[in-house]
């Protein structure tokens, strides 16, 4: 290949890989990308989840579509969309990462508002997996249910940060209880612990939620295998 012929073929390399980077660049679409790592959504679904105005989603979900980081297909009257691949979402915890890596900012944001995560204890994967092969504790998962059936962790059991309170008579009172929710940033189980706590159980928010679990090479239980829509 003759340098003019290589410097084309790179500017053009570079220039679609550069629709990736264009892409992520939204604070609006990273959370996006965040709720569909979870479960695939409908427009309707990812607009009340974030707030967001319905057109304003739409547009955000189409540039991520020519990305080709999300698909969609029509389920009824309505658009479902879900992440391309496996790959988008180790793109999207690799980026979070970084971020964390590089950017003290994240940190204090963490610390000016969630002072209060720093009273919570936490337990690391390999933490939380030593006390389940023990038997005495219970894997509880504070998500919505839509994201629980999407996939959840082996043996952990749906009970939403919603209907916690409600239900606090079915959890044992002789188990330590590990809950967790949708990441590092999620709030859920952090409501969840603090809740079990007030009431005397001995709780635990496991820092990390089902894509990095997955990403570990840990297994999940996804109880909607059969839709070629769930990842």
């Amino acid at each position: 290949m003759r340098g003019e012929s290589k410097r084309r073929f790179k500017d053009q390399l570079y220039e679609q890989l550069a629709r990736v980077g264009k892409a992520l660049a939204s604070p609006h679409r990273l959370e996006l990308l965040d709720l569909l790592a979870q479960s695939a959504r409908t427009v309707e679904e990812l607009v009340a989840e974030s707030g967001l105005p319905l057109a304003t989603v739409s547009q955000h979900l189409q540039i991520l579509r020519a990305a080709h980081l999300v698909e969609g297909r029509r389920q009824g009257r309505h658009q479902r969309y879900r992440l391309a691949s496996g790959e988008v979402v180790r793109l999207w915890l690799a980026l979070r990462r970084v971020g964390e890596a590089h950017l003290a900012e994240l940190g204090q944001l963490v610390s000016t508002w969630l002072p209060e995560r720093q009273r919570l204890p936490a337990l690391s994967i390999e933490a939380a997996l030593e006390r389940l092969q023990g038997g005495r504790a219970l894997l509880l998962d504070v998500r919505p249910r839509d994201e629980y059936l999407s996939a959840h962790l082996p043996g952990a059991r749906s009970l939403p940060v919603s209907e916690l309170e409600g239900r606090l008579s079915e959890l044992p009172r002789d188990y330590e209880i590990i809950a967790y929710c949708r990441g590092p940033y999620c709030l859920f189980a952090d409501e969840a612990v603090a809740l079990l706590q007030a009431h005397g159980f001995r709780a635990w928010r496991l820092e990390v939620g089902v894509p990095e679990w997955r990403e570990r090479g840990l297994p999940v239980v996804q109880e909607r295998s059969s839709s070629p829509w769930q990842l």
